[in-house]
């Protein structure tokens, strides 16, 4: 017994993916129990991979269906694409979900710039990406990462050892041009929530424009009124400031407020008996 034969049982009867460093330590763990060969008790993760690299040379010359591939979490045996239409039929109910456009480009932007917030995400699509961005969640493609030390802690974005398994790479490194593409300058997200609060701002003092120029149009007449009404009651109100040129005396003052009072209820009314209220 060999320590090829032992690393592909091992390959062969686990479910999930083993490292290197593990089956070393299985390897010497039970030569050391069992009195195995010294070679077995001494056995390193270089070894074991040593020996996964000769047993895929000899699949590979013997034609074998499957082969010993590393992902991120360790070594597997996969079935080779080739006979990927005969793997399938054996599972008939699971079909291949598919991912729309929009859920790609996010995915995209995860893989190649990770961690990012959901706001770095929805700078660079110019759009929404909350739905999008569950759904990349749901499917086991994205997890959240950690926080960005930045106000309100928000949530950062990167992508998940399912993703690297879907892909089939050991690392987001391995990425088609992952190296270029990270240099790549990105829309800032603090500066499209600027722009965004700029374009927020000219629409409220657009707003205020307006309202100013519709206050005189509503009532020409009242409008005109109101404020000489106004105008002549205040003085007296706060008992000096008086205009000489409109009021003679106390008792002319008071007596334009006696009847400025008087016309409140017609001015209700309508905005023109309110006016003529001011001028008496």
């Amino acid at each position: 017994m060999n320590l090829n034969q032992i690393v592909e049982a091992l390959l062969f009867a686990s479910q999930e993916s083993l490292t290197a460093k593990a089956v070393a330590k299985i390897v010497c763990e039970v030569a050391g129990r069992e009195g195995g060969d010294e070679k077995l008790r001494g056995t390193t993760a270089e070894d074991v991979e040593t020996a996964i690299a000769e047993l895929n040379d000899t699949y590979e010359k013997d034609g074998v269906a499957f082969t010993a591939e590393e992902r991120a979490n360790g070594w597997k045996l996969y079935t080779r694409p080739d006979y990927g239409d005969y793997v399938r039929e054996l599972f008939p109910g699971q079909k291949p979900s598919r991912l729309s456009p929009p859920a790609l480009e996010t995915l995209a932007i995860v893989a190649y710039r990770q961690p990012l917030t959901k706001a770095a995400i929805e700078a660079v699509r110019g759009v929404a990406v909350d739905g999008v961005l569950q759904t990349l969640i749901d499917r086991g493609l994205v997890r959240v990462g950690g926080r960005a030390d930045l106000p309100g802690r928000p949530l950062l974005y990167e992508t998940s050892d399912t993703f690297l398994d879907h892909f089939g790479i050991k690392a987001v490194d391995d990425l088609p041009n992952a190296a270029e593409l990270r240099q790549v300058a990105l829309p800032s997200a603090k500066e499209d929530e600027a722009e965004a609060e700029g374009d927020q701002q000219m629409e409220l003092e657009g707003v205020a424009e307006e309202g100013e120029q519709s206050v005189p149009a509503a009532g020409e007449e009242g409008a005109a009124g109101a404020p000489e009404a106004g105008g002549e009651a205040t003085p007296d109100e706060g008992g000096d400031g008086r205009d000489a040129s409109d009021a003679g005396d106390a008792s002319d003052a008071g007596a334009v407020e006696v009847e400025f009072e008087a016309g409140e209820g017609a001015g209700a009314e309508g905005g023109g008996d309110g006016g003529e209220g001011g001028e008496g």
